[in-house]
């Protein structure tokens, strides 16, 4: 186990050492290490990685400008400028929650982005405004749609948090595909077999290999086939492409460029980079925020008093495991997968960085 401060301190020197700001490298940190605390380990010290690869490949401003290209009182497109999808995605949902609180509800669409971590990072900063959050984002083409064998979407996850009085904050933060890419990274460096209906090969055959996407397989959507509703969760999938992407004016679908160092560019670009969508609502918009966080504390509290089926455990409120993890993490330390140590170590020796 691995003391958070320091895993922090290590995650800020290695993108102030590549030449991020300050700024930045701390903005990168905080939302990597949430994704560890938050028990979310696909999106946290294993990125470090693709990261620096690729801003080593050229793909990643390292001095961005993140601009408002157009906007409305209460909408406005963002310009990444081709920087650490953190960065952008930060400034945007500030921007969502600044227009929310002139006039009622703030959405933003950016584009020209990349990679942003765990999407609950961004919706949770609205609950500390007593606001709803809403953030989404589109991902390399991984994901086949039902029938299909081509791979057209991205794992496109979404997250919605909603304040409440005394109950912890409701927090649903999910991809539209039974596994995540990183999750999947994970399984192959732990030597584990993926569970039937989560990745098919590239005939369309059910495959158990968590490597199947590097030969030519493909990730399904949630639902895995069409007779457990895989249609559903392309569906899902594909409104989060098109509210990130074409709404944005970002590459969607299969011409969303590659998140990861090691594959090639694309020929073909519709669009700049990679997109998100985020959203604040106010609750006063609506009603009293008083009334609707303690309407929220009965909601939890209803469904935390729902019968169980019999040997399993009691039902489960969104955002509970992930905080329940935070808890324990921050006690404990956070632990480090051997083969992603081995990783940041040669990082850390390749540019002189004291590692955690």
């Amino acid at each position: 186990m691995y003391e958070v401060e320091k895993v922090s301190k290590f995650i800020i020197s290695v993108f102030e050492k590549i030449g991020c700001s300050s700024n930045d490298a701390n903005v990168v940190a905080e939302v990597l290490l949430a994704a560890e605390l938050r028990g979310i380990p696909s999106h946290g010290l294993i990125r470090i990685m693709d990261y620096v690869g690729m801003w080593e490949k050229n793909r990643i401003n390292l001095n961005p400008s993140v601009k408002i290209i157009h906007e409305t009182p209460s909408t406005a497109v963002v310009d990444g400028d081709n920087c650490y999808g953190m960065i952008a995605g930060k400034k945007s949902m500030q921007i969502a929650i600044e227009k929310a609180k002139n006039v009622g509800t703030g959405w933003v669409a950016t584009n020209n982005s990349n990679h942003f971590g765990i999407a609950g990072f961004y919706s949770l900063m609205a609950t500390e405004e007593d606001m709803i959050g809403i953030a989404m984002t589109n991902a390399n083409p991984l994901i086949a749609p039902t029938f299909s064998t081509s791979r057209l979407l991205g794992t496109n996850p979404i997250a919605v948090a909603i304040p409440t009085k005394n109950q912890p904050t409701f927090i649903a933060d999910f991809a539209t595909t039974p596994i995540a890419r990183g999750k999947l990274a994970l399984m192959e460096k732990k030597g584990e077999k993926a569970p039937l209906g989560f990745v098919q090969d590239k005939y369309g055959n059910p495959s158990t290999d968590p490597a199947i996407i590097t030969q030519g397989g493909a990730i399904l959507p949630l639902g895995g086939d069409y007779e457990h509703s895989s249609h559903k969760g392309y569906c899902m999938a594909a409104i989060v492409d098109i509210f990130s992407a074409v709404f944005s004016g970002a590459n969607f679908g299969p011409f969303v460029p590659p998140q990861v160092p090691y594959l090639p560019l694309l020929d073909k670009s519709v669009g700049k980079g990679l997109g998100h969508f985020f959203g604040a609502m106010r609750i006063d918009a609506f009603q009293k925020a008083d009334e609707f966080k303690a309407k929220m504390d009965e909601w939890i509290e209803t469904f935390r008093n729902a019968e169980s089926i019999k040997g399993m455990p009691k039902v489960v409120i969104p955002g509970d495991p992930e905080r329940e993890s935070e808890i324990k993490v921050r006690k404990e330390g956070i632990k480090v997968n051997d083969k992603v140590l081995a990783e940041l170590k040669t990082l850390s020796e390749k540019y002189e960085i004291s590692m955690f």
